[in-house]
């Protein structure tokens, strides 16, 4: 994990075109409970970005960079806020997948509610 030097969203470097309308941390599944009364939880995150309305284009580039996590490479580097930061300072998440760009309706030649997954981000 380093210091982002875009100052926004990026993938291997490479700034969004458009940046998304909503993001978050999504909240890690507890796998039970260990003898101590705590969760166990993953020691990975995963974090979700949406657009409300994005032109063919901007979903284009987001496919192209899925593509490349399913290449023999496997993984992105996500320059995203750090997690628990108490500033919006963006981080390099080096080991990063993706989940298939979701998308739901086109609106006069744009897509709307386009969603994308990131996974397997150590935070720690």
């Amino acid at each position: 994990m380093t210091t982002g030097l875009s100052g926004s969203f990026a993938f291997n470097d490479v700034n969004l075109v458009l940046q998304p309308s909503e993001t978050k941390w999504v909240e890690r599944t507890s796998y039970g409970i260990d003898g101590s009364g705590h969760n166990i939880y993953s020691n990975f995150r995963n974090y979700e970005m949406s657009w409300d309305l994005i032109s063919a284009s901007e979903v284009k580039q987001l496919i192209d960079f899925f593509n490349v996590v399913t290449s023999p490479t496997g993984s992105v580097v996500a320059c995203l806020p750090q997690y628990g930061n108490t500033n919006y300072q963006f981080y390099n998440y080096s080991g990063t997948t993706m989940g298939e760009v979701s998308t739901d309706t086109y609106f006069q030649g744009y897509t709307q509610n386009v969603r994308l997954l990131l996974l397997n981000i150590r935070t720690n």
